[in-house]
């Protein structure tokens, strides 16, 4: 069970990113530290690539390969594009719980689309992982003034949509193929949307105002991100996407441990049971 290493490997990686990029976009804009980080990530998958010597299977790789690949990173950037329109439309405590429910939608697609099959342990772990995380994210809700804009909803399911698309595609595309050069691939396309956001945005100017420190813990938050999806779809590649998926949100449990050692964030009793239940999840879905 090789490729369950990897999964761990990659929740910890993301939940380092999740620190990291927090510091780095103290005082930068969100949408264009993303395309920074995309940055690092490129340069690193490909080097992982050449390192590895699988550059020379881009030949041999089918249509349809390149295909779910250029799939699995078009979802990525649309679920990113999704995402902050319904923040920008909404509040956070309800766009936030739609876009984690991408874990269950991903188990989902994982039966109906790949034939995977789902246990009663993993029912038990959606349950346990759902709550957890909407226990984790929630926040008491406050009287705003105006009428909010209902377009919100439809933009969080999107995002969440994608976000679970990203992780079938990627599941199909990575077969036959050496996962670092699966990666590298899909981050090109990544790329190329996140800095499509920036000119969009007009954020591209911003990128004379960003201090040395920010750029030190954006260039680290994109090493780690790179860590993390190189790990991620080399589990997907030999694992099961129905538990690859939810042993990679157990980084939450890694922002947590570095946020309160590095930012010194303390750890409320409902974030607690949160974690308890995401725990117990994930340990039901490796049943």
């Amino acid at each position: 069970m090789l490729w369950l290493g990897f999964a761990l490997g990659s929740a910890f990686f993301a939940g380092i990113t999740a620190v990291l990029a927090k510091v780095g976009m103290k005082n930068v804009n969100s949408t264009l530290a993303t395309a920074i980080r995309t940055v690092v990530v490129l340069v690193f998958s490909w080097w992982m690539v050449f390192l590895v010597g699988s550059q020379a299977e881009i030949a041999r790789l089918s249509g349809r390969t390149l295909f779910y690949l250029v799939l699995s990173g078009l979802s990525t950037g649309a679920s990113w594009l999704c995402y902050f329109r319904a923040l920008q439309l909404g509040d956070v405590n309800k766009v936030a719980p739609i876009d984690k429910s991408s874990t269950v939608l991903t188990i989902l697609l994982a039966f109906l689309l790949l034939g995977e099959p789902v246990s009663a342990p993993q029912i038990v772990g959606v349950l346990g992982i759902g709550t957890g995380t909407l226990l984790m994210i929630s926040r008491k809700e406050t009287d705003t003034e105006g009428k909010p804009d209902g377009r919100w909803l439809l933009f969080a399911c999107l995002s969440a949509l994608f976000a679970s698309l990203t992780s079938i595609f990627g599941k199909i595309g990575v077969e036959g193929v050496e996962s670092n050069l699966g990666t590298a691939i899909r981050t090109v396309v990544v790329l190329g949307m996140a800095w499509l956001m920036v000119f969009v945005t007009g954020q591209q100017k911003g990128i004379r105002r960003i201090g040395r420190r920010d750029w030190l813990f954006l260039l680290l938050s994109g090493l780690s991100t790179g860590l993390s999806w190189l790990c991620y779809y080399r589990a997907l590649q030999d694992g099961p996407a129905s538990v690859v998926v939810p042993v990679d949100k157990l980084s939450i449990l890694v922002t947590i441990a570095f946020s309160r050692l590095i930012l010194h964030e303390k750890l409320s009793r409902r974030a607690a049971v949160s974690l308890a239940l995401l725990v117990l999840g994930t340990g039901a879905m490796l049943l």
